[in-house]
């Protein structure tokens, strides 16, 4: 008769990820097993530096986007609306086809398989994303409320940073996350720009994990679990925060 739920449930893939150890099972010499792949021990290492560079085109879009948004939607300018939808247009472009122009420009700045060389990168691909969905929610901000904050003295940068950026605040911290969401998940870029340890992020080294003849399902699925966490845990923290302003508006 067939044995249901013979395995137990263990956690020595993830201590393997973590310190190294072998797990037990595959300690066993006399048993038929696979290698233990060495790839898997990259990941904390790749986490880290993923998160960093996700945070930093996080925060460059919330702040330039937000300015770059709140220009179009209220500032009148020459060409506002052929450079708008330039810049909308841009993200249309395949992303391969601007693989060998960034890695060009890249390599002349001398910042090749550096973090500011992705960082720089994933924030062009994210900011047309980040523009387009402010300035539509800018517009919807009522002017009369910052006409309002103008007759009792305030500045413009006053007007942006006390009134119109409180209200906007839900749509700040969703297209910031999807900013972050995108750079964290990024793969093409991270693999041409970059190369060291230091510089190799999360899909580049789930790539090798997986595509590794040695890999096992236990420690592929470790190591798919512990992608989600920062994305898990920043859609945790932000989640409550967007809905009451998304209440609030």
């Amino acid at each position: 008769p067939p044995r249901w739920f013979s395995m137990k449930p263990t956690l020595s893939y993830y201590e393997y990820i973590f310190t190294g150890k072998v797990p037990e099972a595959y300690e066993n010499r006399a048993a038929a097993r696979a290698m233990v792949s060495e790839e898997a021990r990259m990941i904390p290492r790749a986490m880290l530096t993923s998160a960093t560079i996700a945070l930093a085109v996080m925060g460059g879009n919330m702040v330039f986007g937000s300015m770059a948004a709140y220009a179009f939607a209220r500032i009148r300018f020459r060409a506002k609306a052929p450079t708008f939808m330039g810049i909308i247009m841009c993200r249309l472009v395949p992303a391969s086809a601007l693989v060998v122009p960034f890695y060009l420009i890249v390599q002349s700045l001398g910042l090749l398989d550096t973090k500011m060389a992705l960082i720089l990168v994933h924030s062009l691909l994210t900011l047309p994303f980040t523009v387009l969905i402010l300035t539509m929610f800018f517009r919807r901000v009522p002017v009369e409320i910052e006409e309002s904050a103008v007759v009792d003295g305030a500045k413009p940068i006053q007007v942006f940073w006390k009134i119109t950026l409180p209200l906007s605040a839900s749509s700040m911290v969703a297209t910031g996350l999807f900013a972050f969401m995108l750079s964290y998940s990024e793969f093409m870029y991270s693999l041409v720009l970059g190369g060291s340890a230091r510089t190799r992020t999360l899909p580049i080294v789930m790539t090798s994990l997986i595509y590794n003849p040695d890999m096992i399902w236990g420690m592929i699925m470790s190591g798919v679990f512990l992608t989600l966490i920062p994305s898990l845990i920043l859609a945790i923290v932000v989640w409550k925060f967007v809905g009451e302003n998304i209440v609030l508006g």
